[in-house]
C-alpha cells in the first residue's frame, strides 16, 4: 500500500481519475436528509487531501462515474434516474442545462461510459433495457431490450467499437454488435 485516502464517510462506490492522474474523484453512499454534500469527493493524488466535497448538491448518490474521451467533461449516474454532466476541472460546476434522463436505475449500481468517440453516452436500467443519449443533445437515440433482469452495466469494446457488452443482476453477460 502506497497511500490511504480516508473519506470518513459510508461506502465508497467509485473511482475515477482525472486527465495527467493529478487527481481522482469519488462517489460515495454518504447522503443525509438535509444535504448532499460529499457525495462526490475530489481528491489530490499526490498529497492525498481532499480538493472538494462540494461538487453535488442533490440528495442522490452516485454509483458510477464516467469521463469523456476527448472533452473535459465527466458523468455521474444518479440514483435519481438521470446522469449529470459535470466540468472534469476544478470547480468541477454541473452542467445544470443538461440531464440525461429516462432510464430507471431503483438503488442498483448502474454503470454508464461513452462510446470511444465521445458522441454516445451509454447506461444500463434497473428495468433490463440498455439506453444510448446523445452526447450533445442529452437525448435518448435508441433503447435495447437488453435483459430480464437489471442491466447494471454497458460497455464498449476498445478495439471494436461497433461491439457493446452489457451484464445484468442474474450475472449473465451478452455482446452485441
Amino acid at each position: 500500500v502506497l497511500t490511504v485516502y480516508k473519506a470518513a464517510v459510508q461506502q465508497t462506490l467509485d473511482i475515477l481519475f482525472l486527465p495527467e492522474g493529478r487527481e481522482f474523484l469519488t462517489s460515495t453512499d454518504a447522503v443525509s436528509r438535509d444535504s448532499a454534500d460529499r457525495t462526490i469527493i475530489a481528491w489530490d493524488f499526490q498529497s492525498a487531501a481532499k480538493i472538494s466535497n462540494q461538487i453535488f448538491h442533490e440528495r442522490y448518490t452516485c454509483p458510477s462515474l464516467t469521463l469523456h474521451p476527448r472533452e473535459s467533461k465527466f458523468v455521474a449516474q444518479t440514483n435519481g434516474n438521470y446522469m449529470a454532466l459535470f466540468s472534469a476541472q476544478r470547480p468541477y460546476r454541473i452542467n445544470k442545462k443538461k440531464r440525461y434522463e429516462g432510464h430507471k436505475v431503483e438503488g442498483f449500481a448502474v454503470g454508464c461510459e461513452f462510446s470511444p468517440d465521445g458522441t454516445l453516452l451509454v447506461t444500463g436500467s434497473s428495468d433490463g433495457k440498455v439506453f444510448f443519449y446523445n452526447y450533445h443533445t442529452a437525448r435518448i437515440i435508441r433503447t435495447l431490450s437488453a435483459h430480464k433482469e437489471a442491466c447494471l452495466s454497458a460497455i464498449f469494446h476498445p478495439v471494436l467499437p461497433s461491439l457493446l457488452a452489457t451484464c445484468n443482476w442474474a450475472g449473465e453477460i451478452k455482446i452485441w454488435q
